[in-house]
């Protein structure tokens, strides 16, 4: 594939105080241990960069992927990726794995919300690719599309396949539109040694016309990728559609009796055999759901609590991903606010209800059937300061963040205002004070 190069800022942080004293400043706000990529304008064709999904690659490279655009669902908008092979010291200037070609319709061919799963001497990109049909958001209407690497995230193929998704019965009536659809985080590993991605089903407009995204009729469904650690031919892959029945899980929104808001799922195993999904909603609460079979079938969803009769965890309408740590504790990214924060409107007023960002480490609980995780105090993670991006309305932080684990330590990387992708370290010592069984307390 040919290299596309972008205009950016990727220095080491080390790099001569007059070289950082000439850039842009914005991007140091939330003090980042890492940078991945800096525009050089935040209104530029590579301004708005989001969704940054991280792995630490079979090589013991750092491969970085994310969607970027003009503005968020723009016909420019593409994948693309950046490999670092100095432990996150440096990062080239991205390539474009896909998006809009020079030939395809105005508004068609955009690519988005990609995700990497490492397999056998091979690490494949998926993401969501528009085919010039538009049912809900053209970015997000499009087949599962993949390309893959074999050089360890170097180089990727020119050719790419296309896998299913099941429908179901909120999806077109008509099977040749393609389903609504965002899988936000890279794949978890189930118990069956089996990846497992959590996606956002929205409503076709043949259900639910004219609602925005945030409101729009949407289940949590999950994908599985039966066999893709050991199969290397595209064609032969096998991907299911989780749960098999008509619907996925559900959580009524507040505003639209009857109808369903639930989106962003994350899912990761217990130790008890179980699998804990954690998602948005419009209540201003992360909810979860459990499953007794590895993702297949769910449980009724129910607002996330600190621990077994503890508060419930306040988020607005804003990514709320659940991690699980090497060393078997979890950890959870969210808002801590119900849509009131910095005097906002409500769970969807992105523009102040999305920072800072928090995070808390959880801790299983044996023997709980309801509420498996206890965590501890929550803990700033990022600070904008509500200040936006030069040039820009954008102040959220660490929407559409990922975790990786590594030998040189664990890192959370996150888009600042959807502008700049960073990276933190997550020292035992940092995440000491919201552990609950280093802080002595078993819930705020």
């Amino acid at each position: 594939m040919q290299r596309t190069e972008f205009p950016a800022q990727a220095l080491p942080l080390d790099a001569p105080a007059a070289t950082l004293a000439g850039m842009q400043h914005e991007w140091l706000r939330t003090e980042p241990d890492c940078v991945i990529y800096v525009p050089e304008d935040p209104n530029g064709r590579e301004g708005q960069n989001q969704h940054l999904n991280v792995i630490a690659t079979p090589g013991g490279a750092l491969l970085a992927s994310w969607t970027t655009a003009s503005a968020e669902a723009e016909p420019d908008q593409r994948v693309v990726v950046s490999r670092s092979a100095d432990g996150g010291r440096t990062w080239p200037a991205p390539l474009v794995i896909d998006g809009a070609g020079p030939h395809d319709p105005p508004g068609a061919g955009m690519a988005s919300w990609q995700f990497l799963i490492a397999g056998r001497d091979r690490i494949w990109c998926f993401y969501n690719k528009n085919i010039g049909i538009d049912d809900a958001r053209a970015a997000d209407t499009g087949v599962l599309r993949c390309r893959w690497s074999d050089d360890d995230g170097v180089t990727w193929s020119r050719e790419t396949a296309d896998l299913p998704i099941a429908p179901s019965a909120i999806s077109h009536p008509d099977p040749g539109v393609p389903p609504t659809w965002i899988v936000y985080q890279n794949p978890s590993m189930g118990h069956e040694g089996v990846p497992i991605a959590g996606f956002t089903r929205w409503a076709s407009n043949a259900h639910d016309a004219g609602a925005g995204m945030l409101e729009r009729l949407s289940e949590c469904c999950f994908l599985r990728f039966e066999n893709i650690l050991n199969e290397r031919d595209p064609r032969k892959l096998i991907v299911t559609t989780w749960p098999r029945s008509p619907h996925g899980i559900r959580v009524e929104s507040p505003f639209r009796p009857g109808v369903s808001v639930c989106q962003e799922p994350t899912v990761q195993p217990l130790p008890d055999g179980r699998s804990i999904c954690v998602m948005r909603t419009l209540t201003g609460r992360a909810w979860f759901a459990l499953s007794e079979d590895d993702a297949r079938s769910w449980g009724e969803a129910r607002p996330l609590r600190y621990g077994p009769g503890g508060a419930e965890v306040l988020n607005p309408m804003a990514p709320c991903p659940l991690y699980r740590l090497k060393d078997g504790r979890y950890l959870l990214v969210f808002f801590n606010n119900e849509g009131s924060g910095h005097g906002g409107s409500g769970p969807t007023d992105a523009a102040n209800v999305r920072n800072p960002a928090w995070i808390t480490v959880g801790r299983f609980v044996p023997g709980e059937n309801d509420c498996p995780l206890r965590f501890g105090p929550p803990k700033v993670f990022a600070d904008t300061g509500w200040t936006p991006a030069p040039g820009t309305n954008r102040t959220q932080v660490a929407t559409y963040c990922s975790l990786a684990e590594t030998e040189g330590g664990r890192w959370l990387f996150y888009p600042d205002r959807k502008t700049y992708c960073l990276g933190k370290r997550l020292t035992d010592e940092w995440l000491a004070g919201c552990d609950p069984l280093e802080a002595g307390q078993d819930s705020p």
